[in-house]
């Protein structure tokens, strides 16, 4: 794999897997559209470990102390308030010490469909799409008319600390669908959010604290398959670029969307999606790309 290659497929991760617009459809797009597809299995399967631990990487030097402090208070030790409101311990209700010590549990629980399926479905659905981009492009922007349906009928008022069963259970299944290409796991799981009144940056936040064991998940388990076949000839390079490159954009990506949506709406993203998918299409048919 060309260096340049790599740069640009690992920026791609870095914006697209906390953007709402679907990393894995547009990595799957990029490389029809380019050509790039002559990778073997074995060279596939070693980038795409990369730009897993690239992101996984941002995500937890993001949110290393917010981790810190969601396990220190569900394990019962001091309590620090860790929603977008800021604060400590000092004035918290007791239902709001409740609150924050239950929203570990509510993560691993909306963790176990995402788990579930991707051990299921992972494979067959990616391949599937890969062969089918029209399906993908469809993906966009069916999921943006959703997003539109969030904003729309949403309350936006319920901060992160007062999620609950139900909403961790709803936001975990979206979660599940995000294995299609198109669909966008941070878009699915954040339109998800809207549905269930949390603000903006309420739903962000429990987004990309999702994400975390689940691209840790998707990481260790491509790792291990790599392990077994070891990297390929050319690709150490590649595999470095992969990892650096996809973990700084993927943090800068994390700390512009928080900021950006503490006081704008996600229509850039609904626009961009629609359009995006329009122009796929269109592509797909005039190319016979479909």
């Amino acid at each position: 794999m060309p260096i340049y290659q790599a740069v640009v497929l690992a920026i791609i991760q870095g914006l697209a897997e906390f953007i709402p617009v679907s990393s894995s459809g547009h990595l799957i797009i990029v490389r029809r559209l380019l050509g790039w597809n002559e990778l073997s299995p074995a060279h596939e399967l070693t980038f795409d470990v990369a730009l897993h631990f690239g992101t996984l990487l941002s995500v937890l030097f993001y949110f290393r102390r917010t981790w810190f402090q969601i396990i220190r208070a569900a394990l019962g030790g001091k309590i620090v308030r860790f929603s977008e409101a800021g604060g400590s311990d000092v004035n918290l209700t007791l239902q709001e010490r409740k609150d924050e010590r239950m929203l570990l549990w509510f993560l691993a629980l909306a963790t176990i469909p995402g788990a579930i399926a991707g051990k299921l479905l992972e494979h067959s659905a990616e391949d599937y799409f890969r062969e089918h981009i029209v399906l993908i492009a469809a993906a966009l922007i069916g999921v943006a008319i959703l997003m539109w349906l969030g904003e729309k009928f949403g309350k936006l008022e319920k901060p992160l600390t007062r999620t609950s069963f139900v909403d961790a259970l709803i936001i975990g299944i979206a979660q599940a669908f995000a294995l299609m290409p198109g669909v966008s796991r941070s878009g699915s799981t954040i339109t998800a959010g809207l549905f269930r009144n949390m603000t903006r940056e309420a739903a962000v936040r429990f987004s990309f604290l999702l994400s975390t064991p689940i691209i840790a998940g998707a990481a260790l388990l491509k790792a291990h398959e790599l392990h077994k076949e070891g990297l390929p000839v050319g690709m150490h390079a590649p595999f470095l670029v992969g990892i650096v490159v996809s973990a700084i954009v993927g943090y800068a990506t994390i700390a512009w969307l928080i900021r950006y949506l503490q006081s704008n709406s996600l229509r850039m993203f609904i626009v961009y999606r629609i359009v995006f998918g329009v122009i796929v299409i269109a592509l797909a048919y005039m190319w016979h790309l479909q």
